[in-house]
């Protein structure tokens, strides 16, 4: 794995509601082609290999492993949960566990930012190409960010609420099978799936930050990390660790460990919800409960 680079950045203001993240990987020539493991994270892909035209990945329930060839770069946009079917005016059930052309969503458009990010001379201006996409799309389609109910119902289904669904649906008035439709058409899975999705999420950041500063990722052991996550119990991190990587807790901070020590920085997407766990474990000890959109 030496040699190849993962790097990601903040997305812009005017983006910042629809689009988590950015990234640029690469593969260098003369390295071993590199097995990348998608994980699901709640939220759609915008992805494009230099030289090719780009493509969604639609929500994921599971690992996913693409390998990736040397020489290869892919500049990629981690969508937030709710935000393409707010940019396309659809639901997007049926993107669920697939990759598709992105001129399938975007007709020409699509085609042309392929050219432009083939074009840029720089990572900022491959990036761009990508980000001005999805900022047409959103222009038309008229929306700044994915619907109100969906964007509170992904906040408060974040690990440190540790929020009963059916209590999340019905505090947003909505009925628990009608919440759940709302969820499948807006995000492309059901509330329990995507209150899944988000607590490994949790998880994962806490392990991403503690490799990125040279420590122990499982800290002070496995047990421990997985009831600061927000799971019952260690059996309950590994359940749901296989189900959503593939791997064992071990197995998979191991591969972590190693992955990201050779060149990955994911701090774009980790600080964001350590600094929001942080707000919310700081509103819990002063007896106020969960913090309020306008907080």
């Amino acid at each position: 794995m030496a040699g190849q680079t993962y790097r990601e950045r903040p997305q812009v203001p005017g983006l910042a509601a629809l689009v988590a993240a950015t990234w640029v990987q690469r593969i260098p020539r003369g390295e071993p082609a590199y097995p990348q493991r998608h994980l699901p994270t709640g939220g759609v892909e915008v992805r494009c290999r230099v030289g090719y035209e780009p493509q969604v990945a639609g929500v994921l329930t599971g690992p996913h492993v693409e390998l990736l060839p040397p020489g290869t770069t892919v500049i990629g946009l981690r969508l937030r949960p709710g935000a393409l079917a707010a940019v396309l005016g659809r639901p997007v059930a049926d993107l669920t566990g697939f990759v598709v052309d992105a001129a399938e969503l975007w007709g020409t458009a699509a085609a042309a930012a392929g050219e432009w990010v083939a074009a840029a001379t720089t990572d900022d201006a491959a990036v761009g190409a990508l980000q001005d996409l999805v900022a047409t799309a959103a222009l038309r389609a008229g929306v700044t960010g994915p619907e109100p109910l969906l964007a509170e119902a992904t906040r408060r289904l974040m690990p440190w609420y540790a929020a009963e669904v059916r209590t999340v649906g019905a505090d947003l008035y909505v009925s628990e099978r009608g919440f759940r439709r709302h969820l499948l058409a807006g995000v492309g899975i059901g509330p329990k799936a995507l209150q899944r999705t988000l607590r490994f999420q949790g998880f994962l950041a806490r392990t991403q930050a503690a490799t990125a500063t040279g420590g122990d990722a499982s800290g002070d052991g496995l047990a421990r990390l997985a009831v600061d996550a927000g799971y019952a119990d260690q059996a309950h991190l590994t359940r749901e660790c296989v189900r959503l990587t593939g791997a064992t807790p071990r197995a998979f901070l191991r591969g972590v460990g190693e992955a990201c020590a050779c060149g990955h920085d994911h701090s774009a997407s980790y600080t964001p919800l350590l600094r929001e766990a942080e707000l919310a474990g700081s509103f819990k000890n002063a007896g106020r409960g969960a913090p309020s959109l306008a907080s």
